[in-house]
């Protein structure tokens, strides 16, 4: 595949987007010098160095490990523009300003090198307007990149061109922010707010309408309109406070400054809601300023009440009767919603026709397929499904006629019929807008598919819509084996692939047969074999719900035997004559953490959060985690002119004391469980894509498992320094007596027990001890109620 090479990038504004967006890339190892105006006192790149600094305090991390905020390059207008000439790709970050911006253009256009790509991450602007500062031969390579905050976690990235953008400079830059970046890219049109803002911000607003309407407090509103509706977990108004009600008033301005009732039909409904107006009057911006529409008092989270402008206690929940309407199936739940009598059901009816009713009157203009829109309200608002996937789902002709007849009897936001194309021609004959052939665009009348770039080759099942029929990862392939647990599949008649089918992925001893046969058969026909499964988590570790019946029947024999076959399934996996990948996205945990480290390499989507975190129920780690600890201290002290095992074991063993998890690859990387070697990929989709072509590369290199080989543990000496720690955390009150006795038997695992130092052990010793740990842990009352605390509420319990 060949792409555009960029070796360096610029990013022009140090405010929230522009310092997070440099973070971002350099998370992907993409050398990045991040340019503000030089400081009025102080060092010149003051400002640079303080959002720079900024960036390890903010909650969810902009970095991989902060410790990489040194690795972004500073530098000033006045001083460094220079700089400008050795970057491909140059983003322009700063404030929402016309005027600033086309001055910037003005500054930096000299020092542009031929060949790059000036983008502006504009949330709204006119793209094709900031062009005309530029000179000829720049606007060529000039066009929008709207980055959705926080960028590390936002999978949408909107590009936009304008009317002399080539056509391949977005094509490359589309490849680059895919695969490089890591995102999803949808292409908008050069319209306000492009289209996830455009959408979700206006219904945001409309929800606000209906809110005032039917007279729901904000707590209840975010209770329907949170996880129950398919969206966002924090719902509505919760969404607003982490986004900052100043920024969403920005946007909302912008909505109301480039649009008008000719251009918008939906314009009336665009005010700056009263709420929103006080709230920002009292300096109440949301969750930066710890007031918004909530604020949290110690424990208690207030609601705001517009009517006496203060807080009052918050919590309140829906109508549990509205909890089961919107688990039916699409068609009757939008009915029952729509015949509801009780105002949240009335409600959640209205939000829904509104977002209906929006999307397909402004389609054309905002973009080129009903696919974008969707993409882009999935992407940049956590929605499970966009406005016309739902609409689909319920029965097309049916629900536009429900909005046929509201607009006529005067309920919708707006009286602008639904577009003919609703009603007549292919969208009806098929029932929607998304079809296997494509997705409607309305200018073209036209089914379009999807756009064909050599980058989605690396996607062997990238994210579709509903209706596109496209086949999942459950079905595709050739099936070699299955039942309840584990699917045995290939491709390619070359490399295995093992997907767990258990809830959370847990490991059961089902899983554990199923792997078994997976590295048999591997070994037999394939060159190698992948554990993959195509959505979240890895792996939460063991089946602790489906171990408990077993123990309570016949004893702690039951759990001998089944950690027991988790070790040797751990042990099978590492020493296998071909290659184990252990393709990782999200939480890989537990057992899960230790299916991936006894693989042969592993292969982690960016956003993967790993650790051994058995201490929170309780135990210890059980199927082998703690052997690879001491013998991955054993390697790293003999590859060192410091022999001190227990100087390599410190950091494992904190990790496991105190089940602490990577919040990234790059952490994860960190605390030891992925080595220098495992590779760390941007885009989740490409996750199995490089997992296949990893394992025919090391079978082509004629892989061969590692030799079975003693080695030393820091003995008893090293455990009772470890004991001697523990016991002043637990006599200062650091940890409860249970958190010693849990930590004293990990230090027991780790250090070998009661061996002299520097004694030569095997794998298979090491898991006894942890087999014996784990068994004797799974006894105690103490234990128990962790274990029950976390299949009841999911929590841990400490005690």
């Amino acid at each position: 595949m060949s792409r555009f090479q960029v070796k360096k990038v610029a990013v022009l504004g140090a405010g929230v987007m522009g310092a997070q967006i440099a973070a971002h890339l350099v998370n992907v190892k993409v050398p990045v010098v991040l340019f503000d105006l030089p400081a009025k006192e102080g060092p010149k790149n003051g400002i640079v160095s303080k959002a720079i600094e900024g960036l390890k305090k903010l909650k969810p991390s902009p970095l991989g490990v902060a410790d990489d905020a040194a690795l972004i390059g500073q530098a000033n207008y006045e001083e460094h523009l220079e700089q400008l000439r050795d970057c491909d790709l140059i983003i322009e970050a700063i404030a929402e300003r016309m005027d600033w911006k086309l001055d910037l253009y003005k500054k930096i256009a000299p020092f542009i090198a031929p060949h790059a790509i000036v983008a502006s991450n504009t949330s709204g602007l006119s793209i094709t307007k900031l062009s005309e500062a530029l000179p000829e031969e720049i606007k060529p390579r000039f066009c929008g990149i709207h980055f959705f905050n926080p960028p590390r976690y936002m999978y949408l990235v909107e590009l936009i061109n304008t009317p002399t953008t080539r056509p391949e400079v977005l094509d490359q830059l589309e490849s680059f922010v895919t695969s490089g970046l890591g995102k999803g890219v949808v292409r908008a049109k050069d319209s306000p707010n492009f289209i996830a803002n455009r959408v979700g911000i206006a219904g945001m607003l409309g929800t606000m309408k209906e809110v005032e309407k039917f007279g729901l407090s904000y707590d209840v509103v975010d209770d329907l309109t949170g996880k129950k509706l398919g969206r966002a977990s924090s719902g509505t108004f919760r969404t607003a406070d982490v986004v900052g009600l100043d920024t969403m008033a920005h946007v909302i301005k912008t909505l109301q400054d480039n649009l008008d009732e000719k251009s918008d039909p939906f314009y009336a409904s665009f005010g700056t809601p009263e709420v929103l107006k006080t709230l920002l009057e009292m300096g109440h911006l949301g969750q930066k300023s710890k007031a918004g529409f909530y604020k949290k008092v110690g424990r208690d989270v207030l609601r705001f009440e517009l009517d006496s402008k203060s807080y009052v206690p918050g919590g309140q929940k829906a109508d549990e009767v509205y909890g089961r309407m919107l688990k039916k199936p699409a068609g009757q739940r939008l009915k029952l919603l729509r015949e509801a009598e009780g105002p949240q059901g009335q409600f959640l009816w209205a939000i829904l026709r509104n977002s209906f009713h929006y999307a397909a009157v402004h389609l054309a203009s905002i973009a080129e397929t009903a696919r974008d829109v969707d993409f882009a309200l999935r992407w940049g608002f956590g929605m499970q499904q966009g406005p016309f996937e739902l609409w689909q789902e319920a029965g097309w002709l049916q629900v536009a006629q429900w909005i046929n007849e509201d607009i006529a009897a005067g309920k919708t936001l707006s009286n602008a019929p639904l577009p003919e194309w609703v009603f007549k021609g292919p969208v009806a004959d098929a029932g929607g807008v998304h079809t296997p052939q494509g997705s409607w665009n309305p200018t073209t009348q036209k089914f379009e598919a999807r756009r064909v770039l050599p980058v989605y080759a690396r996607q062997h099942f990238p994210e579709d819509v509903l209706g596109s029929q496209a086949q999942g990862y459950a079905t595709a392939g050739k099936t070699v084996h299955e039942d309840k647990a584990i699917r045995l599949w290939t491709l390619d008649d070359e490399i295995l692939i093992a997907s767990l089918k258990t809830k959370m992925h847990a490991i059961s001893p089902e899983v554990c047969e199923g792997l078994t046969q997976a590295i048999e058969l591997a070994e037999k026909d394939y060159q190698g074999l992948v554990i993959w499964s195509g959505d979240e988590p890895f792996s939460v570790g063991a089946d602790l719900a489906g171990l408990l019946p077993a123990f309570l029947a016949v004893g702690v024999s039951a759990v001998d035997d089944a950690e027991g076959f988790m070790q040797q399934t751990m042990l099978r996996l590492r020493y296998a004559s071909v290659p184990v990948i252990s393709a990782i996205r999200g939480m890989a945990l537990g057992g899960g953490c230790e299916l991936a480290v006894y693989s042969a390499k592993r292969v982690a989507a960016m956003e993967s959060y790993i650790g051994l975190v058995e201490v929170g129920v309780g135990l210890v780690p059980g199927a082998g985690g703690l052997a690879y600890i001491a013998r991955r201290a054993a390697e790293n002290s003999a590859s060192s002119s410091d022999k001190d095992i227990l100087k390599f074991l410190t950091e494992g063993f904190t990790a496991a004391a105190m089940a602490k998890v990577g919040t990234s690859a790059i952490e994860s990387r960190k605390l030891g469980y992925l080595l220098d070697s495992d590779l760390i990929v941007p885009n989740k989709d490409e996750l199995l894509f490089v997992a296949l072509n990893e394992a025919k590369a090391m079978f082509n290199a004629g892989y061969r498992a590692p030799h079975k080989r003693l080695f030393p543990v820091a003995g008893r000496s090293g455990k009772a320094t470890i004991q001697g720690q523990l016991v002043n955390m637990r006599d200062g009150g650091f940890i409860s007596g249970h958190d010693f006795k849990i930590a004293s038997l990990i230090a027991n695992v780790l250090t070998g027990g009661d061996v002299d130092a520097g004694t030569l052990v095997s794998e298979e010793y090491l898991m006894t001890l942890e087999r014996q740990a784990f068994c004797e842990l799974v006894q105690h009352p103490k234990t128990q109620e962790r274990i029950l605390g976390m299949l009841s509420t999911g929590k841990p319990v400490r005690n």
